[in-house]
């Protein structure tokens, strides 16, 4: 018989695991199921390019229809799966469907998180469909109060200032991007996005944020109110384990997984957002919510399908655009980390590098992408730099790299 593999989740994990298994040479059914309708698309241009008014064409597409049906993947769209019968081997789908499988891949992605209660012009964005009713609001001149100082709420302070909105930025954190950047680079963004026209006040603690029919107004735990035509809540996600826990599978902030990305149920493999791997490196579980890191995850767990090996996983990257400005980041850095600077924070054209007792840990730059390049192959290899020769800027990182390199033969 045939051998069948079913993906739950068509974001770009399950995607990209689905055009691995062919292209490792995997003759069998694919199946790839997504809640989203329409086809699998690049989910970090929803708060930027897509909210922005681009179509949701080709260019955002993974792949053309015509080469879905070329790979011979089976796209099954806007329809989720409510069960796994892990006895049998099969997943029931919303419509009643049974599909059997011989291996699974669970790409559930995360979910954007909410607060306790739903309210009016309130909302989150997470995917395509969330776009709509923010896009309306802005383009019938609503004010708008963004939740939250990562990735996300920065991005969008960015794309709806652009569009003429007037915004305002509260966190909780000490400075804006704090979980990719360290203090001093979050100061340069916020001025960055003060210089635009968007203030984004830190350590501001909400007690309450209520939608009403006219706006919404958010109070803080020390009075302050702010008021807006619309609000958006971008205060993060949270892995989507639900399918995974309903079936007994190991699940603890994401599905776990070892190295190989197996489950802990037989022929089930997880990757992405919703899965929590084993890093032997680290000697525990780790979950990332990059896109280049659930690309990279689809492709390995294809790989360990098939039983074949997979490659040393990647360091952690990603970036951001606001403003016309590209931020990249690598690794993972704790701002107790001892941090170098290589050119200057007044432009935006320079290097960070974190060092923890010497061994580099992470990098945020701005148009320097080589550097990110190399600092990502050093902190794969745990280099051990000395912090005057980082900050020479006669020193250029891949000079740094090919040391390295020539030390560890």
């Amino acid at each position: 018989m045939t051998e069948q593999i079913v993906i739950v989740g068509a974001g770009v994990a399950g995607a990209t695991a689905a055009k691995t298994l062919r292209a490792e040479g995997f003759s069998g059914r694919i199946v790839l199921v997504g809640a989203e309708d329409g086809l699998p698309y690049r989910r970090p241009m929803v708060s930027k390019e897509l909210l922005a008014g681009a179509a949701l064409e080709r260019k955002a597409l993974l792949e053309s229809p015509e080469s879905w049906r070329d790979k011979d993947i089976e796209l099954c769209t806007g329809v989720t799966v409510e069960d796994i019968d892990t006895e049998r081997g099969r997943v029931r789908l919303n419509g009643g469907e049974a599909l059997g499988y011989d291996r699974l891949l669970l790409a559930t992605g995360a979910r954007a998180r909410t607060l306790p209660a739903p309210q009016r012009n309130v909302h989150t964005l997470r995917g395509a469909a969330d776009i709509e009713p923010l896009r309306s609001a802005i383009d019938a001149g609503k004010s708008l109060l963004i939740v939250g100082g990562g990735l996300v709420g920065c991005e969008v302070a960015a794309t709806a200032r652009s569009l003429g909105a007037e915004v305002t930025v509260v966190h909780a954190g000490s400075a804006p991007l704090d979980r990719v950047a360290p203090p001093s680079v979050g100061s340069f963004y916020r001025k960055l996005h003060a210089d635009n026209g968007v203030p984004i006040l830190d350590d501001v603690r909400l007690t309450r944020v209520e939608g009403h029919e006219d706006g919404v107004t958010a109070t803080a735990h020390d009075g302050r109110e702010w008021t807006a035509g619309v609000a958006l809540v971008a205060i993060g996600s949270v892995p989507d384990t639900a399918l995974a826990e309903a079936a007994g599978l190991s699940v603890d902030d994401g599905i776990l997984v070892d190295e190989h990305y197996r489950t802990s149920a037989p022929e089930i493999y997880a990757a992405g957002d919703a899965a929590k791997r084993f890093d032997p490196g680290l000697g525990a579980h780790e979950r990332t919510e990059h896109w280049n890191s659930a690309l990279a995850q689809g492709a390995a767990a294809a790989k360990s399908m098939l039983g074949k090996s997979a490659v040393r996983q990647d360091v952690s990257w990603g970036w951001s655009t606001q403003y016309g400005l590209n931020l990249q980041f690598a690794g993972r850095l704790r701002h107790d980390d001892d941090f170098v600077l290589r050119g200057t924070l007044a432009e935006p054209n320079f290097t960070v590098l974190a060092l923890r007792h010497r061994r580099l840990v992470g990098a945020v730059a701005i148009a320097r992408p080589s550097d990110i390049r190399a600092a990502r192959e050093l902190i794969g290899h745990g280099a051990l730099l000395d912090p005057v020769a980082c900050s020479d800027e006669s020193v250029d990182l891949t000079e740094l790299l090919v040391r390295h390199r020539a030390e560890r033969r």
